[in-house]
């Protein structure tokens, strides 16, 4: 009998043992994420994904460890929105534009509406998601939105005059495109990534996009003019998601902590823009290029030719179910909203 108590309690302490040096599963075990993002990794938005990373780790108490994938390591502008379907990444930053089709709601943020910032871009695009809860984005979880400063002329050749533009082989994405063609152009679709060194080779004449890929993208090494083309001054609409399944595993709590820095970002990101626009202007001014405002009489010639691009959408949007006049309507006056702020 005292050699079975003994290995009766030897029993015991054993139990006890294994009971606490061996977790049970998934206790307390570290929630790793993966982020892809096409930025590269200098870029300021490049910069605030990873500080939202490090921030989500930092509040989660390192409960939340997330792998960064900048500058199309892991997966590049185009495919980030598939992969997060299919679970090769489990977050993503990347552009609506690029999956042309997809969002027909979202496509009615980067119409040339006139923006004046990336403040006031990245609020009406929150406030148009917040609104409208396009169907198109269920397949998701959205983390939040934003949106860059107005997008111009940026040339190899002086543009003046709508004239000018005829011909012109012009780089662009999504509506822009279709801005180029009204313009009298020919739209080159492109992302950034290859943009620098088609103009450094002649393949397209010129780019539609903020001034701060002048700096941010280098490319006012390989251009001579900016035309300040404010009157179609367009958008593009930036998302980051998360795989939806991913989202719905998470706990509670940290579902929590990430929902207050999304609130926390959207902001950062419209500043940024604005901040990157302006060291984009010092840059190509630096290097001996030129800006070209224009007059007030042109740049209504230049609004009036891009009317057509929102008449196309809105009957293109309500061919599909979607109500494309209502969300013109709704973008005009939110951005008075907005930069009244």
């Amino acid at each position: 009998m005292k050699k079975w108590a003994f290995f009766g309690v030897i029993g015991v302490f054993l139990f006890a043992f294994l009971s606490v040096s061996i977790p049970t599963k998934g206790m307390c075990a570290t929630i790793e994420l993966s982020y892809a993002n096409f930025f590269p990794p200098t870029h300021i938005q490049a910069k605030l994904g990873q500080m939202w990373a490090k921030e989500i780790e930092k509040r989660t108490n390192g409960k939340v460890k997330i792998t960064y994938y900048p500058g199309g390591s892991l997966l590049k502008g185009p495919k980030i929105y598939d992969g997060i379907l299919k679970g090769i990444t489990d977050i993503g930053m990347s552009v609506f534009a690029y999956t042309r089709g997809v969002f027909p709601s979202m496509e009615a943020i980067d119409l040339p509406l006139g923006y004046p910032s990336g403040k006031v871009a990245t609020c009406v695009i929150n406030e148009f998601y917040n609104r409208f809860r396009p169907k198109e984005l269920s397949k998701v979880k959205v983390m939040y939105l934003h949106a860059h400063g107005p997008g111009l002329l940026h040339s190899k050749k002086a543009v003046y005059k709508l004239e000018d533009i005829k011909g012109l082989k012009i780089r662009s994405t999504g509506f822009c495109a279709k801005l180029v063609k009204a313009l009298g152009g020919v739209p080159v679709a492109m992302g950034q990534g290859g943009t620098y060194e088609a103009l450094q080779k002649g393949v397209v004449d010129a780019t539609f996009s903020p001034i701060e890929v002048l700096k941010g993208w280098k490319q006012a090494e390989v251009i001579d003019y900016t035309t300040e083309c404010y009157s179609v001054g367009y958008t593009t609409g930036f998302y980051v998601f998360m795989n939806l399944d991913k989202w719905n595993s998470l706990p509670k709590d940290v579902q929590k902590v990430i929902e207050q820095v999304n609130r926390e970002w959207i902001p950062k990101h419209g500043e940024a823009w604005d901040k990157s626009d302006e060291e984009g202007r010092k840059f190509t001014l630096k290097l001996g290029n030129k800006i070209i405002p224009l007059s007030e009489a042109e740049s209504k010639r230049w609004a009036k030719a891009a009317e057509s691009v929102f008449e196309e959408y809105i009957k293109s949007a309500e061919k599909r179910g979607v109500p494309g006049r209502e969300y013109v309507n709704f973008i005009k006056e939110t951005i008075k909203k907005c930069a009244g702020r």
